[in-house]
């Protein structure tokens, strides 16, 4: 069993275009130190383990098959976020499509889907969010996510959305009020 590589982009960057040993080992480290993050940025627009599991999974499919193509001029991080963002968008269009919404029953399923989820140890009050960011437009809630449970910068959440920067904090704030909103109305 080889050892885990250490991620260095640099070195990443220069065994992708390497034999495909080398490829494949630089592959294997960037899902190894990407999947986490990933795997949580997919988790809070969707709710589902398995969905989110089966969203990461497409994410580094397209991934591996599109590396040749990646020119380096963004760091992999943010390639990656653009294609698990697009993958998440993608899946939820789906989705909207073959479900009619209404919000009352929209809101119980949230509840029981986080509730009998063995990943989600949350309590009311986390219920409580994941209900007002799931009543979120899909680009306000992205937006959201990224930048409160991610941490991300607005600049960084640009260069992987392909938004300005002013449009992503005016997202962010909306959805900031919204949520705010969610909680005075539930009182």
């Amino acid at each position: 069993m080889a050892a885990k590589m250490a991620y260095d982009e640099k070195k990443i960057l220069e065994m992708l275009r390497e034999d495909s040993i080398s490829k494949r080992r630089a592959f294997e480290a960037i899902v190894n130190n990407f999947s986490e993050q990933l795997y949580w940025q997919i988790r809070h627009m969707v709710l589902s383990h398995d969905d989110a599991n089966d969203i990461l999974q497409n994410t580094f499919i397209k991934a591996w098959l599109n590396i040749d193509s990646f020119m380096g001029y963004s760091k992999i991080s943010t390639w990656l976020y653009r294609i698990a963002v697009n993958e998440t968008l993608t899946f939820l269009n789906r989705q909207q499509r073959t479900i009619s919404i209404d919000i009352e029953s929209d809101e119980t399923d949230i509840k029981n889907t986080l509730e009998s989820d063995p990943y989600f140890d949350g309590d009311e009050t986390e219920i409580m969010l994941q209900k007002a960011i799931a009543a979120l437009p899909d680009k306000q809630r992205l937006v959201f996510n990224m930048k409160y449970f991610n941490e991300m910068t607005y600049e960084e959440i640009s260069e992987a959305l392909g938004t300005s920067v002013g449009a992503l904090k005016a997202s962010y704030h909306i959805a900031v009020k919204k949520i705010k909103s969610f909680f005075d109305n539930s009182d």
